[in-house]
């Protein structure tokens, strides 16, 4: 089964290798390669910071547990196959940044969005205060003039 998948993988990502050696030149496909390994481990260096911000995130209510979840892993996952080399498994690393990006910046606002809007939604009546003033007094003080 493993087989099944791998090996597609594996042509791929050899093809796609020598179409970008073709294109761009040995040295730089070189420079890729190196480039793309030291970004990917600067990034899985970076991972306990990432994470313990999302459970900040998650603790505010900013993230939900299965964006949390995702977020992490995706974030793994980029960094790793970044570290791989090859162009293939290089634009797969970069895919799942994007995803962690969009978990990050865009799927974090709508919980909040919700939250904000529990609070907020009635308008109008319900934010009126109603005091009925009781004068107990009355009578009690002679000094006082009433009509």
């Amino acid at each position: 089964m493993l087989i099944v998948i791998l090996l597609p993988y594996l042509f791929l990502e050899i093809y796609l290798s020598l179409k970008m050696l073709e294109v761009i030149g040995a040295f730089w496909a070189t420079i890729w390669t190196i480039g793309t390994i030291f970004i990917g481990a600067a990034l899985l260096k970076r991972t306990p910071d990432r994470i313990f911000g999302n459970m900040a995130s998650l603790q505010r209510g900013k993230l939900d547990f299965q964006s949390f979840q995702d977020a992490n892993t995706s974030y793994m996952l980029g960094a790793l196959l970044l570290i791989l080399p090859g162009v293939f498994s290089d634009f797969l690393g970069v895919g799942a940044l994007l995803y962690t990006v969009y978990l990050q910046f865009v799927a974090k606002m709508s919980p909040e969005q919700n939250r904000t809007n529990e609070f907020y939604t009635h308008k109008g009546e319900d934010d009126v205060i109603d005091v009925e003033i009781v004068d107990e007094h009355t009578d009690s003080n002679p000094r006082i003039e009433r009509d």
